[in-house]
């Protein structure tokens, strides 16, 4: 429990959000209590079933992106373990993964994690605009 709420407190920065109305408190403290969740369980599995394939928990175009970023490759047919993708993720977060760091930690699985969403994001967006520039071509 004290690990979901410094993740809710530090890494959400749930305090900085000032909230003065209870109608606006009550959905962003919602928000936040699922990503605190999220990344709580991120680091339980990790630790607990490190062979895991990553697609039990990140969604196909979250950790396709993510290994394309980290890897400048691309990504694998099968997922990679759970181990390795939040590894990966955690690197985007400022893990640097060295020998003897051991696991990741919430603020930086946090912070990886945001910005694994920002990739996800503009990969769809590329793979769209690819997509509409193929349907332009054949067509005109």
């Amino acid at each position: 429990m004290e690990v979901f709420f410094k993740i809710l407190k530090s890494g959400c920065k749930i305090e900085r959000l000032q909230l003065e109305q209870r109608e606006h408190l009550k959905p962003a403290l919602a928000l936040y209590m699922i990503i605190a969740w999220r990344v709580l369980l991120l680091t339980h599995l990790g630790r607990a079933c490190p062979e895991l394939p990553c697609d039990a928990v990140f969604d196909e175009a979250e950790w396709k992106a993510v290994y394309l970023v980290t890897q400048r490759q691309d990504p694998p047919a099968e997922p990679p373990s759970l181990d390795t993708m939040i590894r990966l993720v955690a690197t985007l977060g400022g893990f640097l993964n060295r020998k003897r760091d051991g696991f990741p930690g919430p603020q930086t699985l946090w912070i990886g994690l945001q910005r694994a969403a920002d990739f996800a994001l503009a990969l769809e967006a590329q793979r769209a605009l690819e997509s509409k520039r193929s349907v332009d071509s054949s067509s005109g």
